[in-house]
């Protein structure tokens, strides 16, 4: 902690670091919280996984203080005791400690005195109201008025994993492994997705750790984020798995797997599969350092667009299909995300200072807009890749209404692809010196003959 908040002094230059350590919020009343989860910032920086604390570095003074509140003994009956403030500071390398109610009289001083306040764009509603008592900066002008010198140098820092960071990312990576190997087992005709689910979500129940986001278990497909659990699997439906892990430490694992109800894919169905882990293998061959990661999306869209003009679907130049956005029918979201505390790391703090090489402009176009990391790949860079099929019905009506693309699109062909649904596989992946390693020591299936297995067939 201390050599990461040093160097984050050295970056910003000067002024006053404000960090908000998140609290408990109520779920449906006050004593009724949703799981605690402390600001990855914060965890990073300051290293307290508690509720209830504030941090200030003042890079002017060389001064860091948490501010925070010990425990009433009307506390202490439903928690048990907690360490002190003091001691838990101490454990973190910060030796200076205030009561909560000290925090506004600190930021009036410094600006007083004429510092910077740099402070994060906030993410939460009960942030937005602490920034506006304690700066008075209005909860619509906050993001807007967020110290970039600060997102950057955080960035800068977070986006690069040292090697204990990634021993924790791989261990998360493995019970996310595990998580998909129990939907391989437990899908079969006539259960619900909602078992399916239940049978992923009690592999990191049991390794004491909690879910990196909502599970997506469905055979919609199509639909990118489906948490509703409300459908019977039947033969002949592909059932797809986004899911990952979060370890006790907060570091994440992202996969997805596609697979078979049936015992096996339909001709169909293993057509498009093998097309979408020829566009995987294309996004991969792209993965080097100093490259691109805009170069391995475009490889992934290249694949897809030959895999659907083998099919009938496209025609022209899939290269040029590619580039200029008509494969976005098929792949209308981005290749992958960076990837660390924050199962989509730091886009708290904005996609454009993630994903994107300082002055690099995001696009507007359909397709590419959502491709949340772009920018040349450098060492420690951890990040998803994640191609995908999807048949969109409701995209497919829109874009013909519209005569989109429709040098490049056989609309005629499409209707009989309505009902397919979608499917993607997803692996991550860290850049070091030598090039492009995959992550995690188990393996999750990605070829049919691996997912067959997988199922015991």
């Amino acid at each position: 902690m201390l050599r990461r908040r040093n160097q984050l002094k050295k970056d910003v230059g000067s002024g006053l670091l404000l960090f908000l350590g998140n609290d408990l919020v109520g779920m449906n009343y006050t004593d009724n919280n949703y799981p605690f989860r402390q600001d990855s910032s914060f965890l990073y920086f300051i290293g307290i996984d508690q509720p209830g604390f504030a941090a200030v570095i003042d890079i002017d003074n060389d001064t860091e203080i948490v501010f925070g509140n010990d425990l009433s003994i009307d506390d202490i009956v439903w928690t048990g005791n907690m360490p002190s403030v003091s001691q838990l500071a101490a454990e973190v390398g910060i030796s200076h400690t205030l009561p909560m109610k000290a925090l506004k009289a600190t930021l009036d001083n410094a600006r007083a005195k004429g510092q910077t306040i740099h402070f994060l764009p906030p993410y939460r509603a009960d942030h937005s109201l602490w920034l506006k008592e304690l700066i008075g900066v209005e909860p619509q002008a906050q993001t807007a008025m967020a110290s970039i010198p600060f997102i950057q140098a955080i960035v800068d820092q977070r986006n690069h994993k040292d090697a204990e960071e990634i021993r924790l990312i791989e261990e998360a990576v493995d019970f996310s492994t595990e998580m998909h190997l129990a939907a391989y087992r437990t899908v079969v005709p006539g259960i619900h997705e909602a078992q399916v689910a239940a049978a992923v979500e009690e592999v990191i129940a049991r390794h004491g750790g909690r879910l990196a986001f909502p599970t997506i278990a469905t055979v919609r497909g199509q639909v990118l984020h489906n948490h509703g659990f409300i459908h019977e699997l039947h033969k002949g439906d592909i059932f797809l798995l986004d899911a990952g892990a979060e370890t006790r430490s907060h570091y994440c694992g992202d996969l997805s797997s596609a697979m078979p109800v049936s015992e096996r894919f339909t001709t169909r169905q293993e057509e498009v599969y093998n097309i979408h882990l020829q566009s995987f293998q294309a996004a991969v061959d792209h993965l080097q350092l100093g490259r691109p990661f805009r170069e391995a999306h475009v490889a992934a869209a290249t694949k897809i667009a030959e895999g659907m003009k083998a099919l009938g679907l496209m025609k022209g130049d899939p290269a040029e299909a590619a580039e200029n956005g008509a494969y976005a029918l098929f792949f209308p979201c981005g290749l992958g995300h960076m990837m660390g505390l924050d199962v989509h790391d730091m886009e708290n703090l904005g996609e454009q200072y993630v994903g994107y090489a300082k002055g690099e402009q995001k696009s507007t176009q359909f397709g590419f807009k959502s491709l949340r990391l772009a920018r040349p790949l450098e060492e420690g860079f951890v990040f998803t890749v994640e191609p995908g099929i999807y048949f969109i019905p409701e995209l497919m009506d829109q874009w013909e209404a519209e005569h989109r693309f429709s040098d490049f699109i056989c609309y005629d062909k499409l209707h009989a692809w309505r009902d397919f649904t979608g499917l993607r596989n997803e692996l991550n992946y860290v850049i070091t010196a030598q090039g492009a390693r995959r992550l995690g020591t188990l393996h999750k299936p990605m070829t049919i003959d691996e997912v067959y297995q997988a199922k015991g067939v």
